[in-house]
């Protein structure tokens, strides 16, 4: 029996699970998907928000702002990129201008640094704002970060400091007992002391499985366009327009990869698997990207894709479940839950500390390395590496300058890389210009090589995503 099980392995679920790590505990991760960061976590506006934007007094403002000031310290400990870059709110007309600056206030309500600037001091920082922007706030401490590359960085440090993480187990039942809970998988029941519930769009299900006090997740789809590196520079900081009901709103950004990323639209839909983009959709957060900045160079969108976000309509739901002792939810995580996603963490760390009052990991090491960058290094810091292995010689990926030693290296880390999909999270293999057109039969050849299956075997992202089915034609009935 497990002392704590986390369902969940997306950023909120490890960075529980890493703030845990520091305890003389046993603890497990149940992950449905055969990797980390396989839902929210991977597609998101990939944001570190200030926090001017949660109502003052609620947990996301709360968490919003104390994760925020914890991202410069995690990055460094465990090595994945961060940047702050600024953020922005745009004005886009003299009469919205009263509405900016009462907006200002749940920033300064919430603690956060701001500055109004009148359009020619926006432009003076990003020259590109389009000519319907009058007037905006700017937050210097806005920040951006590779989602999945964090999630898989918390995972892998709390992996190696003894937390286990049990992938593809999904979970069909939680029954309640006196002292414990049996967590029905398909691959076996699980018993465990305490139950975290980070399960993203799911955690209503969760919950609901033993509480008499039920919530609702509504997944909301967003749609993003995803721009070539070409135009990674056409701005510096985020730019968001002055939100809406519906949430922040369509934003432009740049990437920490040097990408541009615009959306996302906001739909609420029942099916909570869909992921789908359409003409509407990207329609819309195109034109609305428009109103901020200049000449959006269409012509160098070089993927589109869509997110689910955990929406409740109010608060993140964390804390023990009323009429569920020893069951603690961290539930409805929608935006900024990437941002608060380490004082998450850190708030759920205190409510175990409470209950259990485990002794320290005296094994504890924060640090984590991640898979060298063939592309960031120097000459001089090649050379070395190749002297080192060979394997760092042969580029696989040309878009991104992506070696065979890196992706060997993200397949034999720890929670390595199993599948396509986990190689580009891992190293970016696929995911420029020509979005794995020509890399993709190599990473099939090397993950094949290296696991010791068949080709046939390798797969996009698990289940039935297999990339080849034969050898050949004629096998193919």
């Amino acid at each position: 029996m497990y002392d704590i099980t986390i369902i969940g392995a997306g950023v909120v679920g490890c960075s529980i699970a890493r703030a845990l790590s520091k305890y003389d505990l046993s603890v497990c991760v149940l992950e449905k998907d055969n990797d980390v960061a396989s839902g929210t976590s991977k597609a998101n506006s990939a944001i570190v928000h200030p926090g001017e934007d949660p109502i003052p007094g609620t947990l996301k403002a709360k968490l919003n702002v104390r994760g925020n000031a914890m991202f410069d310290k995690l990055s460094e400990e465990l090595d994945f990129p961060f940047k702050r870059n600024g953020s922005f709110v745009l004005c886009l007309s003299e009469n919205e201008i009263p509405e900016l600056k009462e907006y200002s206030k749940r920033g300064i309500a919430n603690g956060v640094k701001l500055e109004f600037l009148n359009r020619q001091q926006a432009l003076e920082k990003e020259p590109n704002l389009s000519d319907e922007v009058v007037a905006a706030l700017f937050f210097p401490t806005g920040g951006i970060v590779c989602p999945y590359e964090m999630t898989i960085a918390l995972a892998e440090n709390a992996f190696t400091n003894g937390v286990e993480f049990k992938l593809e187990t999904e979970v069909a039942n939680i029954i309640k007992e006196k002292d414990k809970y049996t967590i029905e998988t398909n691959k076996g029941n699980i018993e465990s002391k305490i139950v975290i519930n980070a399960a993203g769009i799911f955690s209503d299900v969760m919950n609901n499985f033993v509480s008499e006090k039920k919530i609702k997740i509504i997944p909301r789809r967003g749609q993003y366009c995803l721009f070539d590196k070409v135009q990674g520079d056409m701005i510096k900081s985020t730019l968001f327009q002055l939100p809406t009901k519906l949430g922040k709103g369509v934003l432009v950004t740049p990437t920490v990869d040097g990408n541009l990323l615009v959306g996302p639209d906001a739909e609420d839909l029942e099916d909570k698997y869909d992921l789908e983009t359409t003409q509407e959709g990207l329609d819309f957060i195109i034109s609305k990207a428009r109103k901020s900045v200049k000449d959006i160079p269409m012509r160098d969108v070089i993927t589109s894709f869509a997110g689910l976000r955990a929406h409740t309509g109010g608060d993140f739901i964390i804390g023990e479940v009323e009429d569920a002792p020893n069951f603690i939810n961290a539930a409805g995580i929608e935006s900024p839950g990437l941002t608060s996603s380490p004082a998450i963490g850190e708030m759920i760390e205190e409510i175990i500390v409470k209950k259990l009052n485990p002794r320290k990991n005296e094994n504890f090491n924060p640090i984590r390395k991640g898979v060298p960058k063939f592309r960031e290094l120097s000459n001089e810091e090649r050379r070395k590496l190749i002297a080192e292995n060979p394997q760092y010689g042969k580029i696989i990926c040309r878009c991104e300058t992506v070696t065979e030693g890196e992706i060997v290296n993200a397949i034999h880390r720890p929670l390595g890389a199993r599948t396509l999909d986990g190689v580009k999270k891992r190293t970016r293999a696929g995911m420029g210009r020509c979005q794995s057109g020509f890399c993709s039969p190599r990473v099939v050849d090397i993950l094949a090589r290296e696991l010791k299956v068949e080709r046939t075997d390798i797969t996009k992202f698990g289940g039935h995503s297999n990339i080849l089915i034969g050898k050949d034609k004629e096998q193919v009935k």
